[in-house]
């Protein structure tokens, strides 16, 4: 069988998802962007568990325990400082293999915080892993069946990134969506055919041809349901990723296949497709309904403010044949090169909560 650019054989079987796109690119046209990157994770998280050597890629609180033990912390201190509210569920979005939650909730229980435990996650592969981690979870498929009337402790590690993006691109006619298309059986880009300018913010219209710009409709429907939920419930948030504090121009669009970036046309289904999250949107979509915004701060200072160089002292000085390796985590977690400054942490809060720490 003859191989395509994109490294697909032509003629794969049925349900492969590049088949699909191409027999579906061949009977209707191009589609959009929000449709390949969502279906092509709803079909990659689906299939396994991607965390760790053995997958694509590692998160933070596989790196360092030290990372859902902060956020255990964070969270037991603004529940602490607005009063010790009972019936508290914590409520974590993408879970991955549940290490987080179960480094958090033993900080938490420290100081007397013991949450009932909710997982988002529609993965059976992963939901398998995480109750071996949890083992007396609740999952959900979404956000609407969560608690309807308790205040509610949100946590999302990686969790919007993989959300899907829309782009926008300036063409000589205009601004135009950017849709995926067929040349010969390779997937590539094409400008839309519909005028978007009504969809560009007025500051970026002008912009040099060839600019482009992305949002996300499915992050700014879970920030707006998120932050209805604190207002009307009470409780917290922290969400991490990495992304920038306000609209950027570029495509951030990747793939991430076995450690490795790869391209992020070449294997739909079978490699982690992500975007950059742009912080300063969700804030407003937040604000806008009645919720605190604490702050959007840098993962690394974050950290700092937190106390993460004083609790790896302490796990050194308990392990020190395990000292340098402790240092090392805790360097890919803070380091501006690493994982500091590119990963940013958003704080909310309900009205009636305080606002929490390490933040300016």
């Amino acid at each position: 069988m003859n191989v395509s650019r994109t490294g697909q054989k032509t003629g794969e079987a049925s349900d492969d998802l590049g088949a699909i796109f191409r027999r579906l690119i061949r009977n209707t046209g191009p589609i959009s962007l929000t449709q390949y990157m969502g279906e092509s994770n709803a079909r990659y998280y689906a299939s396994r568990d991607p965390l760790g050597l053995a997958g694509d890629f590692v998160t933070a609180p596989e790196i360092s325990q030290m990372f859902g033990e902060l956020i255990g912390l964070w969270l037991a201190d603004i529940w602490i400082s607005s009063g010790r509210p009972e019936n508290v569920h914590y409520v974590e979005l993408g879970p991955g293999r549940g290490t987080l939650a179960k480094d958090a909730l033993r900080a938490m229980k420290r100081y007397g915080l013991q949450p009932a435990v909710h997982f988002v996650e529609g993965s059976s592969a992963l939901r398998e892993v995480q109750q071996k981690a949890v083992p007396d979870v609740r999952w959900h498929n979404d956000l609407s069946t969560l608690p309807p009337d308790d205040p509610l402790l949100f946590v999302g590690n990686e969790f919007l990134d993989a959300l899907p993006i829309r782009q926008m691109a300036k063409t000589p006619n205009g601004w135009r969506e950017r849709e995926i298309a067929l040349q010969d059986d390779a997937f590539i880009f094409a400008a839309g055919g519909r005028p978007m300018d009504a969809a560009v913010p007025e500051e970026w219209r002008g912009a040099e041809d060839g600019t482009i710009l992305e949002t996300s409709p499915a992050q700014a429907a879970v920030m707006y349901e998120l932050a209805g939920r604190l207002s009307d419930q009470g409780g917290a948030a922290l969400l991490f990723d990495y992304g920038h504090a306000a609209l950027h121009a570029g495509s951030t669009l990747q793939a991430v296949k076995d450690h490795r970036k790869v391209d992020p046309l070449a294997m739909p289904g079978s490699a982690d497709l992500t975007a950059l999250v742009e912080f300063g949107t969700l804030a407003r979509i937040a604000q806008s309904r009645d919720v605190r915004w604490i702050g959007t701060a840098e993962q690394g200072a974050w950290l700092r403010r937190l106390g993460i160089d004083a609790r790896t002292q302490s796990l050194a000085k308990a392990a020190p044949h395990h000292a340098d390796d402790l240092r090392a985590a805790r360097d890919r977690l803070v380091e501006p090169g690493q994982m500091g400054a590119l990963f940013k942490v958003m704080g909310l809060s309900g009205l009636h909560w305080d606002g929490g720490a390490g933040f300016d």
